[in-house]
């Protein structure tokens, strides 16, 4: 049976989930810093993005995102283990965007991923410590966009 701060760690952790995507599909980067810890460890790389410390990732994110119209991040089964005042977890996330073509039509992409993380407990409440996106599917992928989606990209669009 959970005990009553293990049931209150899981709903912060759910909470802090569902931050994410909003503040991502929102693009309120600056309320990534309720979410991140400052030195966190981000790698987006297995989706096209890029790997670094927090700082750095956050000020990519706004120019990296600017080229999609539109997009959800739909994240969802949890799978967590707590252990103190640190926890790991590992969240699916399906990503549609919507892409906007050379020729000026707007495409929409899926993308599948998992969002593996390492959280701790802080005085502010539970940060994420480092995250790692681990790629599951891409469909629809726009041609002049494979490259930059991952090596996998050609073979799953």
């Amino acid at each position: 049976m959970l005990t009553l701060q293990e049931i209150s760690d899981r709903l912060e952790i759910q909470a802090l989930m569902a931050a994410y995507a909003h503040a991502i599909d929102q693009r309120d980067f600056a309320r990534l810093d309720t979410i991140f810890t400052p030195d966190a460890y981000i790698d987006y790389r297995a989706m096209g993005g890029i790997a670094g410390l927090y700082p750095e990732v956050k000020q990519w994110l706004g120019p990296a995102l600017a080229p999609f119209a539109n997009y959800q991040h739909l994240v969802a089964s949890t799978d967590l283990q707590l252990t103190g005042d640190s926890a790991f977890a590992r969240t699916a996330c399906f990503n549609p965007m919507e892409v906007v073509l050379p020729e000026g039509r707007t495409q929409v992409m899926l993308l599948g991923l998992w969002y593996v993380d390492n959280l701790m407990r802080t005085a502010a409440g539970w940060r994420i410590s480092e995250r790692i996106q681990k790629a599951c599917y891409r469909h629809n992928v726009p041609e002049h966009m494979q490259s930059a989606t991952g090596p996998a990209a050609r073979d799953a669009s």
